[in-house]
């Protein structure tokens, strides 16, 4: 481990880590990761293009739609450059500034995702238990106002965390555990007392992530005993499947979440690069996979891709 001397936010400088122990083959590890990433990039980015230009989707489930993807575009720019930095160009250098950016964003589109997902289930809450208001209550307008109270809450709940970086001192080792900065692992390393910024940050995760986890768990039990009183087993299945995809997408950001903290709690044992894969892996799986599932189980967005893909096709 190496050591220096105490320094100034505006000199100090960071080395991330790829993946301990497999140095060697980070050209070969970087496939995959690059094969995730253009999956990611070009997957949300079709879903936004289709539900922008094709007018039957601008409805409320499909502006949310696009809110997540917008949320996973964001996600996984963040992380992009220094990853894919490390593994072609051992590139492991970062400012302490720019550190604190790259840590502001990723945990912001993190927050906002979880957002989102609060919204969504909203939408299916309505959209099942009150179907008859569903237009006027999930208007255009407060739509509009949803989307920016989740980056408003988001930016006002993260600030301090950042701010707060500012204050701390550096004075052992500047190499972080992960090929990207993370506000854990960042206060890990300071000198100076850093109990604020560790609270702050469980509290920005509680009452963020925490939060809204038991008001969609919440809405579902309120849309299950809604389906169960329906009589016909046929208007129960086709009240389920229209969860099926918001279920997933709340599945795959939240167990990844889960097993990413215990791993951290209780693996300390295993291998190095088992905490950094899993790291990695964490942040992708989310923006990869959300296009998969909507495009699979989402008959809409299904057609409105074909349509875009095979234009003659879809004329026929």
């Amino acid at each position: 481990m190496s050591f220096f001397p105490n320094t100034t936010s505006s000199y100090l400088i960071f080395f991330l880590t790829g993946v301990p122990g497999l140095e060697v083959a980070h050209a070969w590890i970087s496939i995959p990761f690059c094969c995730l990433y253009i999956t990611a990039l070009s997957g949300n980015s079709m879903i936004l293009f289709v539900i922008i230009t094709e007018s039957s989707l601008h409805e409320p489930m499909y502006y949310f739609l696009s809110m997540l993807s917008t949320t996973d575009l964001g996600l996984c720019i963040s992380t992009l450059v220094t990853m894919l930095g490390i593994f072609w160009f051992n590139a492991r250098q970062i400012s302490f500034h720019a550190c604190v950016v790259q840590t502001f964003f990723i945990q912001l589109f993190t927050v906002m995702e979880s957002s989102v997902l609060l919204a969504m289930a909203f939408d299916r809450f309505i959209a099942i238990c009150n179907p008859l208001r569903y237009a006027t209550i999930l208007t255009d307008s407060r739509i509009v106002k949803v989307w920016f109270a989740i980056l408003f809450r988001g930016t006002v709940v993260l600030m301090p965390l950042v701010l707060l970086l500012q204050r701390l001192s550096f004075c052992q080792s500047h190499v972080l555990h992960h090929s990207y900065c993370f506000h854990p692992d960042i206060i890990q390393l300071s000198c100076s007392d850093n109990k604020i910024n560790s609270v702050l940050g469980l509290t920005a995760l509680i009452v963020t992530a925490g939060v809204d986890s038991i008001f969609i768990l919440l809405s579902y039990i309120l849309i299950i005993k809604t389906v169960l009183s329906i009589a016909s087993p046929e208007e129960r299945h086709k009240a389920f499947s229209t969860c099926i995809s918001h279920i997933g997408a709340v599945a795959i950001f939240y167990i990844p979440l889960i097993s990413l903290c215990f791993v951290h709690r209780f693996g300390k044992r295993a291998p190095p690069y088992v905490h950094t894969l899993r790291a990695n892996v964490y942040l992708l799986i989310p923006p990869v996979m959300n296009p998969i599932i909507y495009s699979v189980k989402t008959k809409q967005i299904r057609m409105a891709i074909k349509k875009v893909l095979f234009p003659k096709r879809a004329e026929i």
